[in-house]
């Protein structure tokens, strides 16, 4: 498996395990300066980012100039974020920007291609993306930012499931704001 590249599948989820709301409401999971370094930390390790089209949308603000980012760490995300490649998913896009190519293959095709191709950690971002992925045995890391809150419905983390995944857990962390970092890892997975 070291000569595998590892796929991360990170996300901020509600205590009742949905990543968005109903309606694709996230409003719930802006971070804290705390959280916002942890993000910049662990973004800094990932080689490519695959992401759908929604959160793709939402991530594509990271790529524009906005005077109004004057936090040292939303400005060192930008600087983060616009360097790593990412690929986009999506049969709607007709074009993206920035460091972002429009992906027309299979996520899960691009992803054993990518796999057995030398470099750093691949993630993945969006539920669907990620749905694909773990039906296929193809994420390696589960990292999930718990939130406080309960949101009834909406998008949930984790597909529903033929099978159980067993998991290991190898990282916590508490946060002031209640937020719990949660990361595990496919028991054959070793760092």
């Amino acid at each position: 498996m070291s000569d595998v590249r590892r796929v991360i599948y990170s996300f901020t989820v509600s205590l009742d395990g949905f990543v968005a709301g109903p309606g694709g409401d996230i409003s719930w999971s802006v971070p804290t300066p705390e959280l916002h370094r942890l993000h910049n930390e662990r973004m800094r390790e990932v080689a490519v980012q695959l992401c759908g089209r929604r959160l793709y949308e939402v991530m594509v603000y990271w790529d524009r100039p906005d005077a109004a980012r004057v936090a040292p760490e939303m400005i060192e995300f930008e600087q983060i974020w616009r360097t790593v490649p990412k690929i986009v998913f999506s049969s709607t896009l007709k074009s993206v920007e920035g460091n972002a190519t429009l992906a027309t293959e299979d996520v899960v095709d691009v992803v054993r291609r990518l796999r057995s191709e030398p470099g750093g950690p691949i993630a993945v971002g969006g539920a669907g993306l990620a749905a694909a992925l773990i039906e296929h045995d193809l994420i390696d890391d589960f990292r999930l930012f718990v939130s406080p809150v309960i949101l009834g419905a909406g998008t949930p983390y984790f597909p529903p499931m033929r099978r159980p995944l067993d998991l290991e857990l190898v990282e916590t962390r508490t946060f002031d704001s209640g937020m719990v970092y949660l990361r595990y890892v496919r028991p054959a997975v070793t760092d």
